[in-house]
């Protein structure tokens, strides 16, 4: 990467652009490795910058409202800047100003990027009253709201959000149909293997699971309810095997995108995220990225973006150290992520494709452990329910142990 730092002096001013958690963190880190100048957060927002893997279960069940990551004191205390409300709308980088949607411009020292993802979203839909994704606090109070005990939902998208999803509906007493166009829910990131264990989790529920399926259209009452949702609400929607199912709610989880469209014409390179190295540079001086929008240098070769929770910290540590002109190291080469659903924390450790071999090596019925296998060697491991058995292998497949060690022990 070209992202030289020109100067070894402290920047006087770091703005970094976006509010979740991977901006937060890079604040934090910046602080903690001796960062004294201006530190500026911007986010599109007016909350105060909040945590969202608990939008699609204790949020979106009723069962908590507040998911702040810290208090209004904390941004004081450590001197740091909010800039809420409005969103990035583009980036001179040859001038270092940050241009804002209401105007306000902004110089930087250093820029790091960290705005995340958002939802895709089908095209040529009609805009009905009770189709709902599901990305920001906003999302997942309306979707509550909507729910009534009894209704009949579809998800659309049997990732980790519509599995997520699928299960805080069956908690509200939410009758769902769970369709994934994949042979399996989470075929696409845990293998059909796995896959097929989730889908026994959901079917055991009360979820009607349809894989090798997807969503053709969606059908409303017809009726005008304002300019914006002119086609009505929601009814009814056909399946990609020609089944119509009536429903009352419909949730798109069908994936996310990174948001990089403000970037466009900056001269920062995007590839599916911001290209970075192993430290967060981008291919343009002073702009860095940190999270799900960056798409780092691994040290297996090639970039990778990783949509994990704990992925944000160990980047930002490493980003503001670098930053700092400290030597930071890599960032955890075991990446580690997890998904509540229904009493089942489903945990896994490494960074596992669905390319990889799958050996399920523990199965009650419910709870399960399966170790990942590539090239003969232990690259990662996945369980629901066996958070012991998950952790203790960190060890082995950071050292790439031989897949045959594992399954001995296992029998």
């Amino acid at each position: 990467m070209s992202n030289e730092r020109e100067t070894e002096s402290t920047p006087e001013r770091v703005v970094v652009v976006g509010s979740g958690l991977a901006a937060v963190r890079t604040a934090e880190e910046l602080r903690r490795a001796g960062y004294e100048g201006e530190l500026v957060l911007v986010g599109d927002e007016t909350h105060l910058p909040y945590d969202r893997p608990p939008l699609s279960k204790e949020v979106l069940r009723g069962d908590r409202d507040d998911t702040t990551l810290r208090p209004s004191e904390f941004f004081g205390d450590n001197r740091i800047e909010l800039m809420l409300g409005a969103a990035a709308r583009s980036v001179d980088t040859a001038s270092r100003i940050l241009t804002l949607s209401d105007g306000t411009e902004l110089g930087y020292d250093e820029l790091v990027v960290a705005t995340g993802l958002r939802p895709r979203r089908i095209p040529g839909l009609p805009d009905l009253a009770g189709v709902h994704v599901l990305r920001s606090l906003e999302d997942s109070r309306a979707l509550r709201e909507a729910i009534v005990p009894g209704a009949r939902a579809l998800v659309v998208g049997a990732g980790f959000i519509g599995c997520e999803v699928a299960a805080s509906l069956r908690a509200r007493e939410v009758e769902v149909v769970l369709v994934e166009p994949q042979p399996t829910p989470l075929a696409s990131v845990l293998g059909a293997e796995v896959g097929a264990l989730v889908t026994r989790l959901h079917t055991a529920e009360g979820v009607d699971v349809r894989a090798g399926v997807g969503l053709s259209e969606i059908r409303g009452d017809g009726r005008v309810t304002s300019a914006v949702l002119g086609d009505g609400r929601v009814t009814s929607a056909v399946l990609g095997d020609g089944s119509e199912i009536d429903v009352d709610l419909v949730v798109l989880g069908i994936g996310s995108i990174p948001a990089t469209e403000w970037l466009e014409g900056s001269g920062v390179e995007v590839e599916n995220g911001v290209v970075c190295d192993g430290t967060g540079r981008t291919s343009t001086p002073h702009v860095w990225a940190v999270g799900d929008v960056a798409s780092w240098q691994v040290p297996a070769g090639g970039r990778r973006r990783i949509e994990h929770w704990t992925n944000a910290g160990e980047q930002a540590s490493v980003l503001a150290k670098t930053i700092m002109g400290v030597e930071a190291g890599a960032a955890a080469q075991v990446p580690y992520f997890w998904s509540d659903q229904y009493d089942i924390k489903i945990q896994g450790l490494g960074a596992v494709t669905a390319d990889d071999t799958v050996h399920v090596v523990r199965d009650d019925g419910r709870k399960f452990l399966a170790y990942y296998e590539r090239d003969g060697r232990f690259v990662g491991a996945v369980g629901g329910g066996l958070p012991a058995l998950v952790m203790k292998s960190r060890a082995k497949i950071a050292a790439g142990a031989p897949i045959d060690e594992l399954l001995t022990a296992a029998v």
